[in-house]
């Protein structure tokens, strides 16, 4: 038996003898004070499991933002890279062969930023993209 549940025996027991001095007169009113007594534990325990769960969940939400996402595939993470090399081939054959030197570098630029955008996709902490919150001035941590 724990400390919660000794009071409310006491708080019986003092019930129970204060209908006795008192008279069967305020046994209603004694009866209802116990009763609000009791009500009142038993709400404070409710909001007690309310806010654990809550914040287990909360926990748990928070936990699943943070964890990394499960691992792609093999063909989502280099079947992409793979599609570009060999893309790579005929956009640089037109590339240098409309606009020469500046025509490769375009196409190759091209091809570098689709496979940087799809790195950034796959891995989000990659290029160090921005953590936490704001400190309150407006500025973000790094």
């Amino acid at each position: 038996m724990d400390a919660r549940d000794a009071d409310l025996k006491k708080e019986l027991n003092a019930t129970l003898q204060a209908r006795r001095e008192l008279g069967e007169e305020y046994e209603s009113a004694l009866v209802d004070s116990f009763l609000e007594k009791v009500d009142q534990r038993i709400d404070g325990a409710v909001d007690r499991r309310v806010r654990r769960q809550l914040a287990e969940q909360q926990m748990t939400l928070a936990r699943d933002a943070r964890s990394p996402r499960p691992t792609d595939s093999w063909g989502e993470r280099y079947g992409f890279g793979l599609v570009s090399l060999v893309m790579a081939v005929p956009l640089s054959a037109i590339g240098a062969g409309t606009a020469h030197l500046p025509g490769l570098l375009i196409s190759w630029l091209g091809i570098v930023g689709v496979n940087v955008v799809q790195a950034a996709r796959s891995n989000p902490g990659l290029f160090g993209t921005r953590r936490g919150r704001s400190d309150g001035d407006g500025d973000w941590e790094k």
